[in-house]
This record gives C-alpha cells, structure tokens and sequence, in this order.
C-alpha cells in the first residue's frame, strides 16, 4: 500500500471518531487502536505536553497503568528528544540511542524497533505520537509518512479538544525588558543597528482534513503558477549590476520552483486526504527530516532554498501574504527569520534593511552569497530567535565578533555607536591608503594582495588598492551551480576577472571541490567513507582522476587569459609528481589552442600551494618548476596540528603565532630564498595585523588577504622596519617566549603600531 493509501485509511477511520460525541480521552483511546491496528503494530502511542511535561495520554500495547503517570521532561528520552527537536525518529533498536530511558512502569522492555513523530501545533512540538514493535526493524518510509501525516490530523483533533495547554505550548512567560546579547556565527562580517522586524508571521493551518480532494488539488495548481511567476519577475528585476554568482543562484532556485518531483508529492499528500495547506506542510516535514540527515552542507543548503519556496507556496494557497518586504519597511532594520531564500532578501528596500539574523544559515547558503552582493552584514546559527527578539526591539549586530545585542541600554547603545564610529573612521584611514605603496620604513615593497572567488569581489580591488588577486577560488563558480558549469561559463568568468583586475595580475587555483566542498552534481565514491572530509579525496587529488575537469577548466583560463599573462596555481600539491600531471594537463591543451591557431597567454606561470606539510620536504625538487609557491596557512594549520578547524572545541585551542607554526614557515621562507620563486601567504593569518608582522619578519614578502584587510595591512607595513622585527622574530623563535603573541604585541606597541 502507497504512503497515500495508508494514510487515507487511517484519516478515514479517524474522522469517524473524530465527528463521534466521545469524550476527549476516548477519541485519544481509540485511535491509538486504530493506528496499531493499521500499522500492525504491538504498541501505539500518544504524549502531550501538560505543565511543560510530556505525559503518557493514551497507548495499545503498554501497561494501561502508564497512563497520566509517565512524564517525561522535554528532551528526555527518545519521546522528549523528538519534541525537543522536532524531528522522527526511526530506530531499529531503541536501546541502543544514546537518549533512550527505560520506565519499567511501561511494560516496555520486549519491544525493540520504535518510530516516533511529533505532534506540532503552531510550529511547536505540543506531543509525540510513538509506535514498537516486537522484532528489531527500521520502519519502512511509507509508514514514517504515514505516521507523520496521522501526527497533523491528531494536532487539529487534540486543539479542538482543548487538551493543549496554550501556555505551555507557546512558553508563555512575563516579557523580557532587559537587554540580551546572543552569539552566532558570522556569515557577511559588519556592523549594523536598527529595530528587529520578522520576516513572515505563522501561517496558521486552520483545516487538515480536505472535504473535497480535487478542489485541493486545483488549489495546489494556481498557487504553483503564481509562485512561479513571483519568481520568473523577482529574478528579472534584481540588480546587481555586470552579472555575477548571484544570478547563478537565483536559476538554481527557480529550478526548484519548476521541479515536477516536489509538485507531486504535495499532489500525493493530498490524495491522502489532506488540504492543500497540510499536505504543503507535510512535504515540508519530510523536507526538515531529511535536511537533518545531510552531512554534506552544500546539499543541505539546497534543501534550505526548497524551505524557502515551501513556505512562500504555503502563504500563497492560504492567502496568508503578507511578509514584512510586502508591507515596507519603514526604519532602520534588522530583519529576523528562521532562515531566508535568495529571493524572499531581494524583495526588500536595500535603503532601510541594515542587517540580519537568522537561527538557521551557513557560510555557503545561497542568501549569504546574495548579502555579500547587496552588503547586507549576516549572523546565523542562533537558537530560540523568537523566545528573545519581539517584532520593534532595538538590536546592535556585531557581524564582526558574531554578537546581537537585543534591548541595550542606552550605555551600551553609547558604546556601540561609538565602536561603530571608530570603525568608520578606521575605514576612511585605511580607504585614504587605497593609492599609497606599502613599503616598509627601510624602504622595502611589500606585495599586498587580495582573495577573491566571485565576479563581484573584483570590484573590491580598485576600492582597496590591492596589488592584484593573489588567490582565485575558482570553485566557488562550481559551488553555487546546480549542474557542473560548461567550459563557456567558465571562460566567460575568468574573462571578466581579467578585464576588471586589468594590469593588475590574478591567480587562478585550479578548482578545489570534493571532500568537505561537495557538489551535488559530482559525487565520488570515497566521499561517504571520508572520516576526515578535509584530508580526503578532494582538490587536485580529485581534478587529476577526473581529467575531464581539468581539461574544461585549462581550455577556460587559456582562452580567457588569450593575449595576457596567465598565472595558474595548483591547490593541495603533496609530491611533485602531482603538479607534474596537472601541469600535463594545460601543457596539452596549450598544444590544441596552438594547433587550432588560437590566441594564447602572453606567458603561463605555474605555482603550487603549500598546505600539505610533506611538500615542505621536497621543496627542492619541485621549485625549479615553480615560478610562485603560496602558503595555505588555512588548511596548513590543522594539518601541522591535527586540529579540525571547523570542531569549535579546537578552533581557538592553536594559535598562529605559535613557535611551531612560525618555524615551519621560516624553514619554508628560507627554503625558497634565493630560488627565483615568488613566495606569499594566502589566508586568514596574513590579513591580522599581529601575525602580518610576524610573517613580514620571517621572511614573507606577498600577502594575499581579503579585501577589507588591505588597507589595515598596508598602514602596518608602512611602519615595519624589517632589519627590527627579523632580528626579534630570530631570538624569539630560538628561544620562545611563555607567550608569543604577548611578546609580540609588546613588541608593537613600543614602537607605537597598533594590533588587534
């Protein structure tokens, strides 16, 4: 039997003892009988919330003696960690989950399997339907549906019977007038102030059983068709001007809008006899669930963008349009959601939206990639958003250190106003430095560089007054693409690059994806088994066994560096050998430009990155090859420490200033000196002004580093006497201070140049 079969036999018998005259804790009776019975199964289940514990109501299968006397505290067990997180859960052997907790007054120690959902009113989880079995099994998908679409009729049932206390569903408490502050996770760095505005109000599903099936469906179609016409209209009107990722984005997502896939599992939830609204929230549940199950983050922020036309679907079919960009902003704001699609952030007045938090949100989610466009400062990863943020409260976004100050005192509205003027006017300092040279006090140049990946990073490098682009992330074009993208756009990307750098050089790195950058579109089979994503079979390793790539992407930057210098970097080298055959591969596609008399490069010059620690002890081998070799200090860190840096337990546990660290690349500086090969550093630790200075006195001579971390740079350089700190980085680094960075930063500020 399909999921829509099943679960239209279960509404059906339910609906009878729904419109019969029994009373509340009988209709709960009987239709844990019928669920069992239509499941097979020994037990059925049902926990609602009452005083904010989750009592035992009704069961078939378990000692009827449980009955209002098991009570499980939100997060407890397998019943309270389903409410606690809303999500299924599906287990073959419940005893062996980590939360599962015996209570001998159930009966329930011969039941193995158990499969449990829960019951939401209101986008809160106010109980938890439960079915076991005897016999260890994971319970089919099409029972999980059915159980789930069983779970929203029993939420309308159970609010019509008044059997859920409102307060404790919604955790009604004395509002909060003092001031909070939450931490998150910095997604576009910023600083910003306005008055929270919510994004969308609940949609509230005032029916769950459809009286007539086709009229739902017929629903269905129009609000599709409207959909996609908001978002056909949405994607014509964006502005950014010159193209860029963005647009990219918004093609992805309105491939979602047209996927015939998602339309017809709304369509079976509807034959279940479900309304139109319940049967989008229904899909939208599975969405969640398997959203939940996605380690690879670049899927899950594909799942994220369905939400989001999940949701704009559902407010459409109900009528229910009203968001904040619909009604205007009408101050400075900081908007709140849960999370945000790409489209939804375009909708709004770029003049009032100041900033925005979400408690969803990743570095690689499309709406981040979006902001970064408009400008608009990011925090994400914050919980409970709606517990301590009420629509009109002031909020300070600190974007920078990853903090929202929510109702701040006038002191601390004081304080931020003027950190925020500090910064403004740091900002005109280090903008009056666009045109200056850096050079060093002893007369020395410095290479000072900027990373990019986007088509509208480029214009960051005439505002900054950056060399040039010493890092192109090529991958970031691949990442944000829902297929592989053709040699054509690739060239049409490096091209405008070019153009927009002008005399200025750019170094492209090969595409680094596979590993922790999955793409949907390219899966290799040692992905699933890869316990450490970022040491696995990802980057070149990834590149040289599909050759194809390679080759699409060598074809690309040689026609589109036709008639310029084209600097080509290789990522995550680890032997020589490796950067010969990559290098084999643009040699060979040199020869088909040149037998094809196609306009070639000026000049190819090829370098590695060293990120890889083995590289460093074949330096010599590899070096008369190189015309540059730049250093990951990003990846480089964690693979010298063995430290995940994305485990928050240890991405503040080692320090780049480290002894370790600082000796391993003067060994590499001094390596290198000499050899003809350009040296540099690209990646976070060039960009602070502490470890620049520490880097500038070992020996590096390029940094390449983003873009709003030139200007601060170019000031530090221009008060840097080498002969001074490469003579104190030497006795430092023979004999180690307890504190590095402490010596350091004394160090500094003697001789009066500011650090973070």
């Amino acid at each position: 039997m399909g999921a829509a079969a099943a679960a239209r036999t279960i509404l059906t018998r339910m609906h009878e003892v729904m419109a019969s005259r029994l009373p509340a804790q009988s209709k709960l009776d009987r239709v844990v009988e019928i669920i069992g019975e239509s499941f097979d199964s020994e037990v059925c289940s049902i926990y609602l919330l009452r005083e904010g514990m989750l009592e035992l109501f009704a069961t078939r299968g378990l000692n009827q003696s449980a009955v209002h006397v098991t009570r499980m505290a939100i997060g407890e067990g397998l019943t309270g960690t389903i409410a606690a997180n809303v999500e299924t859960l599906n287990l073959a052997e419940a005893k062996a989950h980590p939360d599962f907790q015996y209570r001998p007054e159930t009966g329930e120690d011969k039941f193995h399997s158990f499969a449990g959902v829960p019951i939401v009113y209101r986008e809160r989880a106010v109980g938890t339907l439960c079915v076991q079995h005897v016999d260890p099994r994971r319970y089919e998908d099409v029972e999980i549906e059915a159980l789930q679409t069983t779970a929203m009729v029993l939420s309308e049932m159970i609010a019509n019977a008044e059997l859920i206390d409102e307060e404790d569903a919604f955790g009604a408490s004395q509002l909060n007038t003092e001031p909070q502050t939450v931490s998150g996770l910095p997604l576009v760095k910023g600083l910003a102030a306005g008055f929270a505005v919510y994004h969308q109000p609940r949609v509230t599903i005032e029916h769950v059983m459809a009286e007539d099936t086709e009229a739902e469906r017929q629903r269905v179609f129009r609000a599709f068709d409207r959909m996609r016409e908001q978002i056909e209209s949405m994607a014509s009107q964006a502005e950014f001007g010159g193209g860029g990722e963005h647009e990219e984005v918004l093609e992805t997502y309105k491939m979602f809008a047209y996927d015939e896939g998602w339309s017809r599992r709304i369509n079976e939830a509807i034959d279940s006899g479900l309304t139109a609204e319940a049967a989008i929230e229904r899909v939208q549940q599975r969405t969640r669930m398997r959203m939940r199950e996605i380690d690879d983050p670049l899927l899950a922020d594909r799942m994220h963008d369905l939400e989001d036309l999940s949701n704009r679907l559902l407010r459409i079919v109900s009528g229910q349009m009203g968001t904040a960009a619909s009604q205007g902003l009408r101050k400075d704001t900081i908007l709140i959601a849960k999370n945000l699609g790409p489209a939804e952030l375009l909708e709004y007045d770029r003049r009032r939206l100041k900033g925005v938090i979400l408690e969803e949100g990743s570095l690689t989610a499309h709406v981040v990639i979006v902001a970064r466009a408009m400008g608009v400062p990011v925090l994400g990863r914050i919980r409970g958003l709606r517990g301590a943020v009420r629509e009109g409260d002031a909020v300070l976004l600190d974007a920078e250190k990853g903090t929202a100050t929510i109702r701040p005192s006038a002191p601390m509205a004081d304080a931020f106003d003027g950190r925020f003027a500090k910064s403004r006017e740091r900002q005109a300092l280090y903008a009056a430095m666009r045109d200056v040279e850096p050079f060093t006090r002893c007369g020395t140049r410095i290479q000072v560089m900027m990373n990019a990946g986007l088509r509208d990073d480029m214009s960051a490098l005439q505002l900054s007054g950056a060399d040039g682009v010493g890092l192109f992330r090529t991958e970031f074009q691949f990442l944000v693409s829902a297929t592989l993208p053709q040699r054509d756009r690739q060239t049409r990307l490096y091209r405008d690059v070019l153009e927009a750098a002008g005399d200025k050089p750019v170094i492209f790195r090969t595409v680094d994806i596979g590993g922790d950058k999955a793409v949907p579109y390219l899966r290799q089979e040692s992905a699933a088994s890869d316990e450490n994503p970022a040491m696995g079979w990802r980057a070149l390793r990834l590149a040289l066994e599909r050759e194809g790539l390679l080759k699409a992407q060598a074809r690309a930057l040689l026609d589109a560096a036709a008639g310029r210098t084209l600097n080509v970097m290789f990522p995550m080298v680890s032997e020589p050998w490796e950067f010969d055959a990559a290098k084999a591969v643009f040699d060979e596609q040199l020869q088909f430009q040149r037998r094809h008399r196609k306009l070639l490069p000026e000049a190819i010059r090829y370098g590695a990155m060293l990120e890889v620690p083995a590289l460093a002890e074949v330096l010599d081998l590899l070096m008369p090859k190189l015309s540059f070799l730049s250093v990951g200090t990003n990846d480089l860190t964690q693979f010298l420490f063995a430290a995940d840096r994305a485990n928050p337990k240890l991405a503040e546990r080692y320090d780049w200033l480290s002894p370790a660290i600082l000796r391993f690349l003067r060994r590499v500086s001094q390596a290198v000196a000499g050899q003809g090969v350009d040296l540099g550093v690209c990646g976070e630790m060039g960009g602070r002004r502490l470890e620049a200075l520490a880097l500038l006195g070992i020996g590096f001579r390029r940094l390449s580093i983003t873009p709003v971390s030139v200007g601060p740079i170019k000031e530090l350089v221009r008060k840097v006497d080498l002969d001074e700190i490469t003579a104190a980085m030497n006795n430092w680094l023979a004999v180690p201070p307890p504190d590095m960075r402490a010596a350091l930063s004394e160090w500094a500020s003697e001789r009066g140049i500011e650090h973070d």
